[in-house]
């Protein structure tokens, strides 16, 4: 089949010569001939020098990335972005947390024995796994779940509902290639989920379920050269950018991250220029743009990674407030060609909804994809777990460039100038983003998005990420086409 390739390297199919941008709703992929045998068989690992083993990146919003998101997705391979606002000691005190924590292990939520069932319920909220270890002398001597706990008084002692002598793991046992086999092996045949990990001591180490075994024989931890979990972390453009650059780099912080809504202007570059003062070889990534010019200008100002996306995200309002943006496949298709021209790379900020739309980033040329909302809506987002009327559990989640963003941001700003910039904001300041009962962990929604990942490899006979886009082959479709690809969970 003569297929059409364009300028920025990708492939039409024939008579469907794009006339205007395209969104990722917009365009489908063709099934091509194929070898790939199996999704397993599709490398995620990323070249664009972060370290990440997966292409997912979790947004620097302050409702989506903090120390839980950073753990749980470098665990997996992946990266989250550390917001701008978040005072440098505190993003230190993070990084450190972070690096500390175990490859495997997932780090527990414990009690002591004379914690109320009301304290228990309150800390398992904040972890997919759905346990409290209760402890004596930082031994496990029993775990409780929200099971253990439904219908009894909430000032009942933890001790009094807990599953006493609960199975164990041992950290010696997690070594070597089959130890994951082994430890899924050992918690089924207790009918164990979860379990406590301990020392050699006998102290708590954290928890492993056995779903999380099943994801360390799938997933590749990003890890640093010392073997620790990675972390990336933001900064503006504004106040001393070398001096807050220096300070996060001192930290640990592995990639840093660039940042402002619109990119493509001189702060921009100058900010650029005042980090590669400080560092030579730090991974930095700039953004935002929407054009070929903006990336030639961000990477010749020393960015490594720029990101793509001016008002796709599901909390933005830039494009209706402005008219100001570009439809998000056409953006990083172009984007990402000038980028693969000048030895650099792009990320996709923003816009994706599903698993089809990240893997049309990537045919697209991007080497990551950045989410934010979407991953708001999850146990190891950083907001506290709200009931709504009708018993659902939800977060809120709000845009960075939101009133409520912008008077955290400008917090040490005088009353009147505070004021006078809360009038105006291009984000949405409060949304409920519902916890999906089946997926309500990220790492629920990683499985989801590499699953569909993996298999779009597969349909393109690809191996790789630079596989993908090599032999994406992209068609243009009508709203009805979209329609129709969508699922029917009701029926006829």
């Amino acid at each position: 089949m003569g297929y059409l390739t364009y300028p920025e390297g990708m492939r039409f199919l024939p008579g469907q010569s794009p006339t205007a941008d395209l969104t990722y709703g917009d365009v489908f992929l063709v099934p091509s001939a194929s070898d790939v045998a199996s999704r397993f068989d599709v490398d995620l690992t990323t070249t664009d020098g972060t370290g990440a083993t997966l292409p997912i990146v979790a947004a620097n919003m302050t409702a989506v990335s903090g120390r839980r998101m950073a753990e749980t997705l470098a665990r997996r391979g992946g990266l989250a972005v550390l917001p701008q606002d978040t005072p440098t000691a505190l993003v230190a005190e993070t990084t450190a947390w972070v690096k500390s924590r175990h490859t495997v292990v997932e780090t527990p939520v414990h009690v002591t024995g004379d914690a109320t069932v009301h304290d228990a319920l309150a800390l398992m909220a904040k972890r997919a796994h759905g346990i409290a270890v209760v402890l004596e002398e930082d031994r496990p001597v029993g775990v409780v779940t929200p099971a253990d706990c439904a219908g009894v008084d909430q000032f009942t002692l933890v001790t009094e509902v807990m599953a006493a002598t609960p199975t164990v793991i041992r950290e010696e046992t997690l070594t070597g290639e089959d130890a994951v086999v082994a430890a899924f092996d050992a918690l089924h045949h207790a009918r164990r989920r979860v379990a406590p990990v301990v020392r050699a001591d006998g102290t708590l180490l954290g928890v492993l379920t056995q779903t999380g075994a099943l994801r360390s024989s799938i997933y590749t931890p990003a890890l640093d050269g010392e073997g620790r979990l990675r972390v990336a972390a933001a900064i503006g453009i504004n106040g001393d950018v070398g001096a807050n650059a220096s300070a996060l780099l001192d930290a640990g912080v592995d990639v840093l991250v660039v940042d402002t809504a619109h990119g493509h202007q001189s702060k921009m570059i100058d900010a650029l220029r005042a980090v590669r003062q400080v560092s030579t070889d730090a991974v930095v990534v700039a953004g935002n743009v929407v054009t070929a010019d903006g990336v030639s200008d961000l990477v010749a100002a020393g960015a490594d990674i720029v990101k793509v996306g001016v008002g796709p995200g599901a909390m933005c309002t830039t494009r209706m407030m402005t008219g100001v943006g570009r439809p998000q496949f056409s953006a990083v298709l172009e984007c990402a060609a000038r980028a693969r021209e000048l030895g650099a790379h792009v990320w996709a900020d923003g816009g994706v909804r599903h698993p089809r739309d990240v893997a049309l980033a990537l045919a697209a040329g991007a080497s990551q994809v950045m989410v934010g909302s979407w991953f708001a809506g999850t146990h190891e987002s950083p907001g506290d777990l709200h009931t709504s009327s009708d018993g659902r559990l939800y977060k809120e989640s709000f845009g960075m460039a939101s009133a409520r963003a912008v008077a955290a941001r400008t917090r040490g700003g005088s009353a009147f100038d505070r004021a006078r910039k809360a009038l105006y904001e291009e984000g949405i300041s409060s949304s409920k983003m519902f916890l999906d009962p089946q997926r309500p962990g990220v790492e629920d929604l990683l499985d989801s998005i590499t699953a569909g990942l993996r298999s779009a490899c597969t349909y393109a006979g690809a191996r790789s990420l630079a596989e993908l886009h090599e032999r994406a082959v992209v068609g243009v479709q009508s709203a009805a086409g979209y329609e129709e690809g969508r699922p029917l969970p009701a029926g006829w």
